[in-house]
C-alpha cells in the first residue's frame, strides 16, 4: 500500500446509519510511533471522515477535540460518524475510530470555514506568531531527515509518507529550566500539504518531557486542534512548547506555519509523564 498521505486519508463509505454514514480506512506501519499509530494521523482521519460525512471538502475541520481511548496497531479501522449539527456557518460531527471491537478514539469534529476563506479577511487583525522571528521558512541544510541513522529513526516511522526534520539541538535536556521550545520543518511526500496534514502537524513533535530526560512513551490523553488557515505549497514550520511538566501530567501545544508565515494550526494536548529511566 502507498506510504502517501493522500492514501493514508482515504475512505470507503460501508454504511449509513440514523446519525451518519460509517467509514473503514487503513492506516499502515508507515504511520507509526514504536508499535502503535499516531495520534496525529488518526485525527486527521477523524477530521476526515466528518468532512465527508457532510458531502465532501467545502467544509473544513476548523476545531477538533479528541480523546484517545486505546492505541491501534496498523491496520483496518472504521469510523463511525454522528451528525450533530448542519448550519449555514457552521456543523459539528462525533466521529468514532474503531479497530475491532473497541473505540481508540472519539472526536467532536466543528466544521466551517477557516480564516483565509472569508472574503475581506486576507491579514489577521493581531498576530503573536511564535514562529517567525525563530525559524526560516525551510529547513537548514545541515538539519537532516528522520530516516536510516537519524536518532529517531527507530521510533518515528512516518519518514516514508513524509520529510520530517527537527532541529535535534531543541530536543536537548535543559539544565536551566527554561521552558522548552522544539522546532521542526515537515512536508508531505509526493503532494502538497492541506489542512488534515496541517492537523497530523499538530502532534507532531516529540514529546516536551525530553526537556527533563523523561524520553519514554507519553500516552496523550486529551488533544484539541484548531485549522486556523489552508497552508500554502512549501515547508510547514512547528514548534512545539509547553506550561508545564507535572510530575504525573504535562501539557503540550504546537504552533504550526506554513511558509507563507501563516499560522494553519495550533494545537494543545494533555498527556502522561513518561516515568523515570
Amino acid at each position: 500500500m502507498s506510504a502517501l498521505f493522500t492514501a493514508a486519508m482515504a475512505l470507503r463509505e460501508v454504511d449509513s446509519g440514523p446519525d451518519g454514514p460509517a467509514f473503514v480506512g487503513e492506516l499502515t506501519e508507515h504511520w507509526t510511533i514504536g508499535t502503535k499509530l499516531h495520534g496525529g494521523v488518526m485525527v486527521a482521519l477523524c477530521a476526515k471522515a466528518a468532512r465527508t460525512a457532510f458531502g465532501g471538502d467545502t467544509l473544513q475541520p476548523v476545531a477538533v477535540s479528541v480523546n484517545f481511548l486505546s492505541a491501534p496497531d496498523p491496520g483496518p479501522v472504521r469510523l463511525v460518524t454522528a451528525i450533530r449539527k448542519r448550519g449555514r456557518r457552521i456543523s459539528v460531527a462525533d466521529v468514532e475510530l474503531v479497530q475491532g471491537d473497541r473505540t481508540a478514539v472519539h472526536a467532536v469534529v466543528t466544521l466551517g470555514e477557516p480564516e483565509h476563506h472569508l472574503p475581506g479577511h486576507s491579514e489577521p487583525l493581531l498576530s503573536a506568531n511564535p514562529v517567525l522571528d525563530l525559524m526560516a521558512p525551510e529547513p537548514p541544510d545541515d538539519v537532516q531527515p528522520i530516516g536510516p541513522g537519524h536518532r529517531l529513526a527507530g521510533l518515528v516511522h512516518l519518514g516514508a509518507g513524509c520529510d520530517i526534520r527537527p532541529l535535534v539541538s531543541t530536543m536537548q535536556p535543559s539544565n536551566d529550566g527554561r521552558p522548552p521550545l522544539m522546532q521542526m520543518w515537515v512536508r508531505p511526500r509526493g503532494v502538497a500539504p492541506d489542512g488534515l496534514f496541517a492537523l497530523l502537524c499538530g502532534d507532531l513533535s516529540a514529546p516536551v518531557t525530553f526537556a527533563v530526560d523523561r524520553t519514554g512513551w507519553a500516552p496523550t490523553v486529551q488533544y484539541t486542534a484548531f485549522l486556523r488557515s489552508l497552508p500554502v505549497d512549501g515547508w510547514l514550520r512547528v514548534i512545539a512548547s509547553c506550561v508545564e511538566i507535572g510530575q504525573d501530567w504535562f501539557d503540550e501545544d504546537h504552533t504550526v506555519v506554513d511558509s507563507a508565515g501563516r499560522i494553519v494550526v495550533q494545537s494543545r494536548q494533555l498527556a502522561l509523564v513518561p516515568p523515570a529511566r
